[in-house]
């Protein structure tokens, strides 16, 4: 309609003025409304060429869109496994900090495992300290063993010599029975500082090694012990938090409840704009929103981002081929919006539905003076023809409330 008047007036006005200054017609004698369209034929003819044409460039070159949420996401409260739950810490509605507990499911079994892995742990300090004195009395023995191969070589040594001068004193039985004494007394020997190798490396690896273990599996039961309390990941809300103790909660069936984050749709707004605008909308560009949740205002916005995919195409692999028919409902290029100053989202709550325009600006090509008259004019026409979709946003913007609670039964 605002397109059509102001139309009207560079068509169908000029038109009529000739009509009655000129040509001397006037109203009610020689233009009726029977004779409207012959008299002011070429005059409305233009104006409805005019605003066709007016029509298609605000629209294209200034895209609006009512396809235009603040869209936010929620956060499943979830255990990490099955319990039952044994103490609830929030309720409904209720602001939560990060980190803070929600609710703690019934931990017997994790305490249980958490007592046996610290038992574990000081078994193995107390192994250590066993193994230290094993090790001190091994010296014992090593030197016992010592003194008694050295006694058996001094003996065979002096048989032997004994045999050397006479061989009737000494038999050669006893000679060999000494021999084997001795051989015997150096295998304690080796065999004591060998027990002392082992229990060094006992204490050097393998005991530190098991302790070592042992404290890996008390740090897993800790963890295992803290999952059965279910804290908040983010700050935020609580809500849909109905679990009460001795209720059964299922990561695979059923969750706790929803959080929905402090920050969740309050940095920016999703727009769904028609496919045929794709090669008009870039990042950057000025829009303007406005929302249902904030009537009467208008929230200057830029484009961050266009998303390059259009959702509608999107397949995945199944048992059954993909009939392209079913993909034929058109989808919409996502963008999104983010307000040009901070806080100009405040009081509009995630969720909330809007509508947004976006404005072509060719100011930078205009003042680069490298175009011509003709471009210069068509470029000056397509920024200047956006103020007329600016001023029907704000036409909506002000018929909203009554179109929604008064025309739509909102109320």
């Amino acid at each position: 309609m605002i397109e059509f008047f102001l139309c009207s007036l560079l068509t169908i006005f000029p038109d009529y003025l000739y009509r009655r200054y000129v040509q001397g017609k006037r109203i009610g004698r020689e233009i009726t409304i029977y004779s409207m369209w012959y008299e002011l034929r070429w005059g409305i003819t233009a104006c409805l060429v005019l605003t066709l044409s007016l029509i298609t460039l605000i629209f294209y070159f200034h895209p609006a869109s009512t396809n235009v949420t603040a869209v936010f996401r929620t956060v499943t409260i979830l255990p990490e496994k099955n319990g039952r739950v044994a103490e609830v810490f929030v309720s409904l509605n209720e602001k939560v900090e990060a980190g803070q507990p929600l609710f703690r499911l019934d931990s017997s079994e994790e305490e249980a495992a958490l007592e046996t892995a610290t038992r574990r742990v000081a078994e193995t300090t107390a192994e250590m300290a066993v193994t230290k004195t094993e090790l001190a009395a091994a010296d014992g023995i090593i030197r016992q063993a010592e003194a008694a191969y050295a006694q058996a070589v001094d003996e065979l040594e002096t048989k032997t010599e004994l045999l050397n001068r006479n061989a009737n004193v000494v038999t050669r039985r006893e000679i060999e029975r000494l021999q084997v004494a001795a051989d015997g007394r150096r295998g304690a020997v080796e065999s004591a500082i060998a027990n002392k190798q082992t229990l060094q490396t006992k204490i050097e690896t393998l005991l530190p090694a098991q302790k070592a273990s042992a404290e890996a599996a008390l740090a897993q039961a800790k963890v295992e012990l803290d999952k059965t309390t279910v804290r908040a990941g983010v700050t935020g809300t609580v809500q849909q938090f109905t679990l009460r103790t001795g209720d059964i909660v299922n990561p695979m069936i059923r969750s706790a409840g929803i959080l929905v984050p402090a920050e969740a749709g309050r940095a920016a707004l999703i727009a769904g704009f028609g496919q045929i605008e794709a090669q008009v909308l870039k990042a950057g560009m000025i829009a303007e929103a406005t929302c249902s949740a904030k009537p009467f205002t208008i929230i200057p916005m830029v484009v961050t981002q266009v998303q390059d995919v259009i959702a509608a195409g999107q397949i995945r692999p199944t048992d059954q081929l993909v009939d392209v028919q079913q993909l034929a409902r058109p989808g919409t290029i996502t963008v999104f919006l983010e307000p040009l100053f901070p806080g100009l989202l405040q009081g509009i709550p995630p969720g909330s539905s809007c509508l947004a325009n976006a404005y072509t600006s060719n100011h930078a090509e205009l003042e680069s003076g490298h175009i011509g008259a003709a471009r210069w004019f068509y470029l000056h026409l397509i920024d200047t023809v956006g103020l007329v979709h600016a001023m029907i946003l704000r036409v909506q913007a002000l018929l909203l409330p009554l179109q929604t609670l008064v025309l739509s039964g909102g109320h």
